[in-house]
């Protein structure tokens, strides 16, 4: 039993989409990252960070700002990467696509 596969390329549409994704997802990554961040910090200002804890305790919040500014960073770079590769793949595929041209000796598929 064989399985079909769609092996036409994306259509220029279909990439946009794709790539619009990408970036809006790190966009609402990166704004909650902010406006949560922005909430700790607010709140270790005024105070209400680490009641009870002792003096010691303020600064807690650094801990959630490294992990998720460190996931934030990874994210970020997965996308810029999956951004740039698209045109890699492209550029690479086209060159395959030649260079079989060429093989071929001629300018049919």
């Amino acid at each position: 039993m064989s399985r079909d596969h769609d092996t036409t390329p994306p259509t220029l549409e279909q990439r946009a989409r794709r790539r619009v994704a990408l970036k809006a997802s790190f966009y609402v990554h990166a704004i909650v990252f902010a406006l949560v961040n922005g909430g700790l910090l607010l709140v270790s200002w005024i105070g209400g960070w680490g009641e009870g804890w002792g003096h010691g305790h303020r600064h807690a919040m650094v801990f959630p700002l490294w992990g998720w500014g460190l996931g934030l960073a990874i994210h970020g770079t997965v996308v810029l990467l999956q951004l740039k590769g698209d045109g890699l793949t492209q550029r690479m595929l086209d060159h395959e696509i030649e260079a079989l041209k060429r093989r071929e000796g001629g300018d049919h598929p």
